[in-house]
């Protein structure tokens, strides 16, 4: 095959152990719930590390209940909330326990916000009175519980709060918060979707202090959307919306003293992002991740709340950028435990209480994908890998030391704990290809299995009646990397004949969509797809994640060059093969995988014939300054980097069939990408298809939305690849 090879690694099922014809999956099955699977709901581990508990809803009966388990029986122990023991218990969707497990906080009539954050009206509800207090009569955001479970701290309307359970008083903490100026305790939209958090506030362990971040966002240009709803008249939705190179909120550090009810600033020398806080042990100190502009030099300070002073613990710089988790974890004496890619992958490391490095505690060149905990009792480190490929996760432990490693559950797929909160227990949740959910009980030190939990053999079963095929995983060798692949191909295949080839991807940075695990809503229209004489292909090209840093970090300040040259090669790979008919080559994706399918039928004009394009970047001049400067850099310092990847500005290289669709509520990526691709398109003369989804957010999801979207694209593939 010319330079690049294919090499065939392993063959699994995607579905099911047996494949062949039966009823056709339809979109409308898909997208209306019917290849659900089942899950532990809300599952949350006791304090005393013998009991979990898990939500269960009694849809005939109309209550819900919070009931808790025994690990090593998994018998059920009692209910600890009862909607039946109280009709002023809500129907509520989630729940917290206060530090000593006497309240719980109960989650109710939850309206979504942007893609993390919520607002809704919140319960206490106490255990041993079965006692029910209401917090606020609005709808608040991220309340969060004191140690001692008597107070409750809260954002409402841009301003923090304290509720005092006992007295039914509230008392205000900030009083400067006010829509598109000044935000606190809660993130902007910005910090929300590429920093992943939305609490910006946290007590310390004994209830005396509050720090909080406070965004000043009165420089941060607006973005406004038309909201077209059923009303004579749209309305404006106009938020702030920093985009690549414009300014960002100045975001600042408060500590809030609860006993003498003051707050003060917090010195960090101008830090540019704040993207954590968290406390240590010690109720004196909280621990401060901040942040450059260009995201490549990381600094992590102590900070002392007795006088604000501030210190800084550690530094990680990177040549293109540093990557923000939640794996610090503080010890006992408040030595802590970091991950870092400094040696080339992603692994765990000790440090002392002062700062100082004392050992890497995983090495080898795979990475640490999740960190679960540490028992100090017998010195475990529990976490998961991909030691055992790629594609595959396993869950593993290890001394904090670097030794005894042990791997816990490590069957091929994806393996994932949780753990009691004493480290003797841990439920895994595993699923691969060929086997959807299952959840089985496991003794923590050895791996044992001790029981089998639930698992989703109904939907097997379900699915052997249909006609669907196995998903073959390989690699492609692509200008000197192994690329990780999959295929589909029809059930009743036959190698003499040719068949139409739909490639799919995401592609972005640090991702991944070719891995052993159970499929999801797309996996299902790639069946039915393959029933009807497709084949698919996946490949995670350069840029994806989970194979070290530079394999990731290759694309830094030119995206969409490396992934579209990439998906092109392995296109015209494919369609070597005797059974793919090269003139009859697609490829699709959502969001960076609309922008990419968008660039490869322009850069590969001559090798892919159709593209369809869901929610697409098409400059990254109109994504936000985060996510787009952690990989690129601000427009003003890599004019070229932003625009020769930008496929508005070469609309004339289009010659296949073009579909692009997008939600006009997109408050992610913005319309404005398709309406700017739309018009280019309409100037260079060139006819494509599109669609747009009125106030549909970037899921365009709700109602028939979806079913109503796929069966677009599902006509739309039949007639531009299939059998004419």
């Amino acid at each position: 095959m010319n330079k690049c090879c294919l090499f065939l690694l392993l063959f699994i099922g995607f579905m099911t152990s047996t494949y062949g014809q039966g009823k056709k999956i339809t979109v409308e099955e898909i997208y209306g719930g019917s290849f659900r699977t089942s899950a532990m709901d809300e599952l949350r581990s006791m304090k005393n590390g013998e009991q979990y508990t898990l939500l269960h809803y009694d849809w005939g009966g109309q209550t819900i209940r919070i009931d808790s388990y025994d690990y090593k029986t998994l018998e059920k122990v009692g209910s600890i909330v009862n909607s039946a023991d109280n009709d002023n218990i809500p129907h509520f969707s989630t729940y917290t326990f206060s530090d000593d497990e006497k309240k719980v906080l109960l989650a109710t009539e939850l309206e979504s916000i942007y893609r993390h954050s919520a607002l809704g009206i919140f319960y206490v509800y106490d255990i041993t009175s079965k006692s029910i207090v209401k917090v606020s009569e609005k709808k608040i955001q991220e309340p969060l519980l004191s140690p001692d479970g008597s107070q409750v701290a809260y954002a409402l309307a841009n301003n923090l709060y304290i509720f005092d359970i006992e007295k039914g008083t509230t008392f205000q903490l900030t009083k400067d918060g006010e829509k598109n100026k000044v935000i606190n305790g809660i993130t902007d939209w910005v910090y929300e979707e590429e920093f992943a958090f939305v609490r910006a506030f946290a007590w310390n362990s004994n209830g005396s202090k509050i720090a909080f971040l406070r965004f000043d966002e009165t420089d941060v240009p607006e973005f406004s959307m038309d909201v077209y709803g059923t009303n004579l008249y749209p309305q404006q939705h106009v938020f702030k919306y920093p985009k690549a190179g414009e300014n960002n909120a100045r975001v600042s550090l408060h500590m809030y003293d609860v006993v003498a009810r003051k707050s003060a600033e917090i010195n960090l020398d101008d830090p540019y992002y704040i993207p954590r806080i968290k406390w240590m042990n010690s109720a004196d100190y909280l621990s401060v991740t901040t942040l450059n502009r260009h995201q490549d030099h990381l600094k992590l300070y102590a900070v002392n709340a007795t006088d604000n002073a501030a210190h800084v613990l550690l530094e990680e710089k990177d040549e293109a950028y540093v990557a923000i988790n939640d794996d610090l974890t503080f010890l006992a004496d408040d030595s802590f435990i970091w991950t870092s890619e400094r040696d080339g992958y992603n692994h765990l490391y000790l440090y002392g209480s002062d700062g100082e490095l004392m050992n890497q505690i995983t090495k080898g060149n795979w990475e640490v994908t999740d960190y679960y905990g540490y028992d100090q009792n017998e010195d475990r480190i529990y976490y998961q890998s991909t030691e055992n490929g790629s594609i595959n996760r396993g869950v593993y432990s290890i001394e904090s030391n670097g030794n005894t490693k042990k791997g816990l559950a490590v069957e091929n797929g994806t393996n994932a704990a949780d753990f009691s909160a004493d480290f003797n227990y841990f439920i895994n949740t595993y699923s691969s290809a060929t086997t959807p959910y299952r959840f089985t009980m496991h003794l923590a030190l050895t791996g044992e299995k001790l029981q089998n939990i639930k698992d989703n053999q109904y939907l097997v079963e379900k699915l052997g009646e249909y006609d669907t095929s196995p998903k073959e995983f390989s690699t492609l060798a692509i200008n000197g990397n192994d690329l990780n692949m999959y295929m589909i191909k029809p059930s009743d295949f036959d190698a003499s004949k040719q068949y139409p080839l739909l490639m799919f991807q995401y592609s972005g940075p640090g991702s991944q969509s070719v891995a052993n695990r159970w499929g999801g809503s797309n996996d299902y229209w790639h069946q039915m797809l393959a029933s009807e004489g497709y084949i698919i292909a996946c490949v995670d090209g350069r840029g994806t994640g989970f194979k070290g840093r530079d394999f990731k970090k290759i694309t830094q300040k030119e995206l969409g060059k490396y992934e579209v040259e990439d998906q092109i090669a392995a296109a015209q790979i494919l369609s070597e093969l005797p059974y793919i008919d090269k003139d009859r080559t697609g490829i699709w994706g959502w969001s960076y995988g609309g922008f990419m399918s968008t660039n490869c039928i322009l850069k590969g004009n001559t090798v892919f014939e159709t593209a369809i394009a869901v929610a697409p970047v098409t400059s990254w001049r109109f994504y936000d300054t985060i996510y787009t400067e952690r990989y690129m850099k601000t427009p003003q310092e890599n004019v070229s980097g932003y625009d020769d990847n930008s496929p508005f500005n070469y609309p004339e290289k289009l010659k296949g069939n073009y579909l692009l669709v997008h939600g006009s509520g997109d408050d992610n990526v913005h319309v404005q990408n398709t309406m700017r691709m739309a018009e280019a398109l309409v100037q260079a003369n060139k006819q494509f298809d599109w669609a747009i989804y009125p106030d549909k957010n970037h899921g365009i999801n709700g109602g028939n939305t979806r079913i109503h979207l796929f069966t677009k694209m599902t006509d739309f593939i039949h007639k531009s690849l299939g059998d004419n």
